[in-house]
């Protein structure tokens, strides 16, 4: 992957690993904007857009973007996450018509700049670009129940069992829409395991192997 021209970097991550966070503070040392369910999601409540909609905003001038980068702002601004635990969290009535309307306007967005895009099956969806890098963030079991555990202010036992449905309820997802498996490391570039770094500390190094592939 080349930094100096447009770029798309995904990560897929697991749930506890700090995967999101990790993607957000490498879009800030980048310099580049950060996509994940919350922004699509919030997106799509505002615009309402539907594939052959997204066709045609490819066409149009820049101002449409402008505002899309004003929602994106305000999502990030107020720090929007939905909570696993509310149901949002990779929907069971997901729609091939649905996935169909994220991946276009993922690929509208990245034909206009450089980006981060965190979930969203990333990998699959950019597979074929031309300057993407594709990254997985994982954790062991002990540090993914910990952190979730401080995040939401619960016991081991519920920090586990959300940990099984979300990884479960992903792996369907992905499964049914990209035909491989998440944990399929030929699906990524980069492999990382959060046990003994912080989010600083891998966005780092994500950025020097990017500056390293550029060489």
């Amino acid at each position: 992957m080349n930094k100096n021209e447009k770029f798309v970097i995904t990560i897929n991550r697991e749930l506890g690993s700090g995967g999101r966070t990790v993607g957000r503070k490498l879009a800030e040392k980048l310099g580049v904007a950060f996509y994940d369910k919350a922004v699509v999601k919030a997106l799509g409540e505002k615009y309402g857009f539907s594939v052959d909609e997204i066709e045609k905003l490819k066409g149009e001038s820049h101002g449409k973007w402008i505002d899309i980068k004003r929602v994106v702002d305000g999502v990030l601004k107020t720090d929007r996450i939905f909570q696993v635990n509310a149901g949002e969290e990779v929907a069971q009535d997901t729609t091939d018509e649905m996935f169909r309307t994220e991946t276009e306007l993922l690929k509208a967005i990245a034909e206009e700049e450089s980006c981060v895009v965190a979930g969203r099956s990333g990998f699959h969806v950019f597979r074929d670009h031309p300057n993407h890098l594709s990254i997985l963030i994982q954790a062991s079991m002990p540090f993914r129940v910990k952190r979730i555990m401080r995040k939401q202010n619960i016991s081991e036992d519920e920090a586990r069992k959300t940990i099984e449905k979300v990884d479960q309820m992903r792996e369907n997802y992905v499964k049914e829409y990209t035909n491989t498996s998440r944990y399929d490391t030929r699906n990524y570039d980069l492999v990382i395991s959060m046990d003994h770094l912080s989010e600083d500390a891998a966005a780092e190094a994500i950025i020097e192997f990017i500056n390293r592939m550029s060489l």
